[in-house]
């Protein structure tokens, strides 16, 4: 009789870490060359580049201003939609990388646990994989909250594109009517089309507070269940104990800073006329 050995749970280990690895690496590459030509598929809307897209948003914003009404000519709706759907596509995306990134990382703690078997080497490739799997997580977890502000205010976020520094043409008259009426706002001489502009600026500014909450809230339950868990770590798991107690005062760490950025989101999306007239000015 012939008997057939079982498959190594180490190796199948590997290769599920490999996978991960892959997935997120393919994940990365769809990130930078998909969300253009889905946006551009959905809305039916196509621009040569970085490029093209700004002198859109120009065009686009200056048949807005003109018009002085608080909706869109069909050039605007154009561009506003077309960046809708990129910044979907780019959020959907990076959230799926995100939980991708999650489980590698719970790949390499697991084979972090054992690494005392494994030898020092292999123990130190572990700890650096790990971080640099959680910086990956952390930037992931931005990008996320960055897309989905896009996404919900997709009018404040095309707004961006605008060469705000411009000192002659068609662009330059309207951003200067609209950095004057911004003055002082919401005295004076203001448009439907202003108000629209103030109101999307503090959609695009509350969207980003309420995210970010949410990802505070989560870093620092994140940083919690690792604290408990380190305390929960045998003699024998000193190594373990020390990796849990440093993601956990990062973890924390990370709330802060979160909520740092919530709290200027806040006050922004409260009072956003004076924001909006810093970046019409170029100082945003």
């Amino acid at each position: 009789m012939h008997r057939h050995a079982a498959p190594s749970r180490p190796a199948d280990g590997s290769r599920r870490t490999l996978a991960l690895a892959t997935a997120a690496a393919a994940l990365l590459v769809a990130f930078v060359v998909a969300p253009g030509p889905l946006a551009a598929r959905g809305s039916g809307r196509t621009f040569a580049g970085q490029d093209g897209l700004v002198e859109a948003v120009r065009v686009a914003f200056v048949e807005f201003w003109g018009s002085g009404a608080r909706a869109f000519p069909p050039a605007l709706a154009g561009v506003v939609d077309y960046w809708f759907r990129y910044h979907v596509a780019k959020a959907v995306i990076a959230a799926v990388a995100t939980v991708v990134l999650l489980a590698l990382g719970a790949r390499l703690w697991t084979a972090f646990r054992s690494a005392d078997r494994l030898g020092a080497g292999r123990g130190a490739a572990l700890v650096g994989a790990g971080g640099l799997v959680a910086a990956l997580v952390v930037a992931s977890v931005a990008v996320v909250m960055a897309n989905v502000q896009g996404a919900l205010a997709p009018f404040a976020s095309a707004l961006s594109l605008l060469p705000v520094g411009e000192t002659d043409g068609a662009l330059a008259g309207a951003l200067g009517q609209a950095r004057q009426q911004l003055t002082g706002y919401p005295a004076g001489g203001r448009t439907p089309g202003l108000d629209l502009m103030v109101d999307d600026f503090a959609r695009y500014h509350l969207v980003l507070a309420v995210t970010g909450a949410v990802v505070a809230a989560a870093f620092a339950g994140a940083g919690v269940l690792m604290w408990r868990r380190a305390a929960r770590t045998g003699p024998g798991e000193r190594r373990a104990g020390r990796a849990l107690r440093a993601g956990a005062v990062g973890s924390a760490a990370l709330s802060v800073v979160v909520l740092v950025v919530v709290a200027a989101n806040v006050t922004t999306a409260a009072d956003p006329a004076p924001a909006l007239l810093a970046f019409f000015a170029g100082g945003l």
